[in-house]
């Protein structure tokens, strides 16, 4: 006679115990003693969140897998019973979801076998309280059952239980959808790059899609809901294209499924890149009831931004939209102020730092490809909205980032050109504002040294013009009326900034090398230019600004650099050595600055 294994005699007693607080939960319930079953519910519960508990801390015991499916597997049996007392289900119903989910955590069999114990439970009990209940657990495990395996069968169940509500569907509807939002938002930013979690969770996603799709379509008129839908879209790419990582081509079905959903909700690829559809819909979410469920939908704009780039990276995605990208790209290419809506929504994708570079690199082609073929004008004053400025700001911002923080060369120079495109866009009377913003708001040195030669850039630009028109011809007239943008003494506080900061005492070095090297060499161009045209819009040639720049920016800077270098060439490291290799070209253009000064001073005396 065989000798019966610990782990088998384990596993019988367990079933016993289970079968032992199900019986008693039965009689206290059919008996009426509301007390009495209160207690039963309570111990059955307890129970099987001690053994839940352990069967996670015994992850790899395979025994402890084999006897969380054995629970799950007597629970099923008990409760699908045709014997079974309705009125004991719908008792069991309201705490068994969550303990039966956690138990689902031990494997993809006992997370499947939840979800066909959650499925009876649906086919027996009220809509209604099922869907209050399913949010319940979706909404309270403990960071131990925070996965995929636990929230599945609850996602499958509000999918299905949604579709089968009768009475005041858009409440209903608007309740599940935070609740869903939550469990997704939290799995997208937690998920590693090779973890499925994600992806197994957003193709349940679609099924909620859908179901909330099949209650738009009963309740045509409902603006609202049908307005709730469409963010729940755009959040869902959104989510979606965080969760991807690196693996964009992984989750390519789950983009496809929910770009089917767009035409449905009225959003269109032109309306989403500009904003003017995630307006519209917000608007109408927001405008009588005092609704704040627009606070769920944090990554709206960021999914509306994304959608076009996912169906501008893959044609197939664009087909799913009913979309042409093409004609979407032209009409951009074709319309300054829908150019400028896109660069305020690409912002989004830009500066999230959760996302995949991979995509940010998809925006980036999209952005080019837009500003390559655009048609530019430079606007009258009374033409320009300025309204969209702050916009630009932002959006300028946001690439700036990636020019600073991009992986590799490639996307880095990409992001350099793509900036430039949108500044040359903006006419350049805002254009020199928007620039003075970024520099005093930025804390880089290599960037304030990029913006600062954008400057310069500009100032030379502006100036070959005024310069290269036939002398005393109609257009030279023209040209010479108008006012310099770009030449006024706000460029001597541009250079002060660098030079001495506002924080006080000359910059700090070698840290700084890259903004005083441009702030010096922005300097030394305008002095030169100013001299040789014999002008002085700046002002750099009058007597106090000369004074200024000669004893509080250019002779404290060269008492600094000439300590470092001094300091540095007692010692023979790598680091000494690549500080004075720094030093040396703002040596060379400081004490060129030094020697024009000083020459300008004697000639305004």
């Amino acid at each position: 006679m065989s000798e019966e294994s610990p782990s088998s005699s384990s596993s019988d007693s367990t079933i016993l115990s289970l079968q032992h607080h199900l019986a008693s939960c039965s009689r206290s319930i059919e008996a009426g003693d509301y007390s009495d079953s209160d207690r039963s519910v309570s111990e059955l519960v307890e129970f099987l969140n001690s053994t839940s508990d352990t069967v996670l801390q015994e992850a790899e015991n395979e025994d402890s897998e084999r006897k969380a499916f054995q629970i799950l597997t007597e629970i099923h049996r008990f409760t699908a019973s045709p014997s079974l007392n309705l009125e004991i289900l719908e008792a069991l119903s309201f705490e068994l979801p969550k303990a039966v989910c956690k138990l689902a955590c031990a494997s993809k069999r006992c997370s499947d076998l939840a979800e066909s114990f959650i499925d009876h439970l649906l086919d027996k009990c009220g809509p209604r309280e099922m869907l209050s209940i399913l949010c319940d657990a979706l909404s309270s495990p403990n960071e131990l059952f925070q996965t995929s395996l636990y929230y599945a069968p609850l996602l499958s169940g509000v999918a299905k239980v949604l579709i089968r509500i009768q009475r005041r569907q858009f409440e209903q509807v608007k309740a599940a959808v935070p609740v869903v939002l939550q469990i997704l938002n939290f799995m997208a930013l937690q998920t590693d790059d090779e973890d499925a979690d994600a992806f197994d969770l957003f193709s349940k996603a679609i099924d909620i899609a859908d179901s909330v799709q099949a209650v738009c379509a009963k309740l045509m008129d409902n603006q609202k809901l049908h307005a709730l839908f469409g963010l729940l879209i755009l959040q869902l790419m959104g989510l979606v294209s965080l969760a991807s990582r690196a693996r964009t081509a992984d989750f390519l079905s789950i983009v496809l499924h929910f770009s089917h959903f767009l035409h449905f909700c009225g959003l269109s690829y032109i309306g989403l890149i500009t904003g003017c559809d995630v307006d519209k819909i917000t608007n109408i979410m927001v405008q009588s009831d005092r609704d704040d469920e627009i606070t769920q939908f944090s990554y709206v704009k960021h999914g509306a931004s994304l959608t076009v780039i996912w169906g501008y990276k893959f044609g197939d995605v664009a087909v799913a939209a009913a979309e042409d990208i093409a004609a979407v790209g032209k009409e951009l290419q074709n319309n300054q102020t829908k150019r400028w809506q896109a660069v305020g929504m690409l912002k989004h994708v830009f500066s999230c730092a959760k996302l995949s570079w991979d995509l940010k690199r998809h925006a980036l082609d999209f952005l080019l490809s837009i500003m390559d073929g655009c048609e530019c004008h430079e606007a009258q004053d009374e033409e320009i909205d300025c309204s969209y400025m702050p916009s630009l700001h932002a959006g300028l911002l946001a690439i700036q980032s990636v020019i600073m923080y991009g992986p590799d060369a490639v996307i880095r120079k990409n992001a350099y050109e793509a900036f430039n495109k949108v500044l040359a866009d903006i006419p350049s009377s805002l254009r020199f504002d928007i620039l003075k913003a970024l520099i005093k708001n930025c804390d880089s040195s290599s960037m304030i040294g990029i913006l600062m030669d954008c400057v310069r850039r500009e100032m030379h630009a502006e100036y070959s013009k005024r310069t290269s028109v036939d002398n005393g011809g109609l257009e030279a007239k023209i040209v010479a009326s108008k006012c310099p943008i770009f030449w006024d003494d706000s460029i001597l506080d541009l250079v002060e900034l660098v030079l001495k900061p506002p924080t006080g005492g000359p910059p700090s070095l070698p840290e700084y090398t890259d903004a005083v090297l441009a702030a010096l060499n922005l300097y030394r161009f305008v002095l030169i230019t100013e001299s040789a045209g014999k002008t002085n819009y700046t002002s750099v040639l009058s007597k106090d600004k000369l004074e200024r720049a000669h004893s509080g920016w250019l002779l404290p800077l060269r008492t600094l650099v000439t300590g470092v270098m001094a300091e540095n060439q007692k010692d023979y490291d790598q680091l000494a050595q690549d500080t004075m290799c720094s030093l040396n070209p703002i040596v060379l253009v400081l004490f060129r600055c030094i020697e024009l000064v000083e020459e300008k001073m004697k000639l305004a005396v």
